[in-house]
């Protein structure tokens, strides 16, 4: 399928590694934000959550924003952290060595992601350590939307990509979880693929035998 293609570009959660809303919603429930089930929506952010995937408030101030909210005003940072970090689980091994080998294979291999500031610095740096290596050797560049203070599906995130990198459109594919995200790529000359849930994108990009 890479054939085609000099550029590959995942999303990370629900992608390169999985996610649990619900376990993440159960925790922040046990601290006492009864609202967690609406705050949390798997593909369209929304409210202070939003504000901290677009990198427009940071982690301290969130953190301070959901305290207010729980009935244990004193809960501490560290408890709402590991709340939160219990959205992402596991990072096999094997897609980690499956982003290698199409670098290998002279692919550039880029991330495209929805996070936040309290995510990224924490557990998703710390499974990209599965082989001893940082998040930084299996990637040729990151736009994060924390960082770019836009998410994704709006339009701008895609073309900060494609600019910022000097890729050609027609050349480049992405790897998402989300339909609405495919079909922004896609509206911006990108091709995509839908993963769906329990799939490994090395079997959609034909990389297992």
């Amino acid at each position: 399928m890479l054939t085609n293609y000099d550029n590959v570009v995942f999303d990370l959660g629900g992608v390169v590694f999985g996610i649990d809303r619900d376990r993440c919603v159960a925790n922040l429930e046990a601290l006492g934000l009864a609202d967690a089930a609406s705050m949390l929506d798997l593909y369209k952010q929304s409210g202070s959550f939003l504000a901290l995937e677009e990198g427009r408030i940071s982690a301290a101030e969130y953190f301070d924003e959901l305290r207010a909210k729980c009935t244990d005003a004193d809960v501490s940072d560290k408890r709402i952290n590991e709340a939160l970090d219990s959205f992402i689980t596991t990072l096999p091994v094997s897609r980690l060595k499956a982003l290698r080998e199409i670098r290998s294979m002279g692919k550039k291999v880029f991330a495209l992601s929805n996070t936040n500031p309290v995510l990224y610095p924490t557990v998703i740096t710390r499974l990209f350590r599965g082989e001893g290596l940082e998040i930084d050797d299996y990637f040729d560049g990151q736009i994060l939307s924390f960082r770019e203070h836009v998410c994704k599906p709006d339009a701008a995130i895609y073309r900060r990509l494609l600019t910022r990198y000097g890729l050609d459109p027609s050349r480049t594919i992405f790897v998402d979880d989300s339909a609405a995200n495919c079909a922004a790529a896609e509206a911006e000359g990108i091709a995509a693929v839908l993963l769906p849930a329990g799939a490994e994108f090395m079997d959609m990009l034909s990389l297992t035998d």
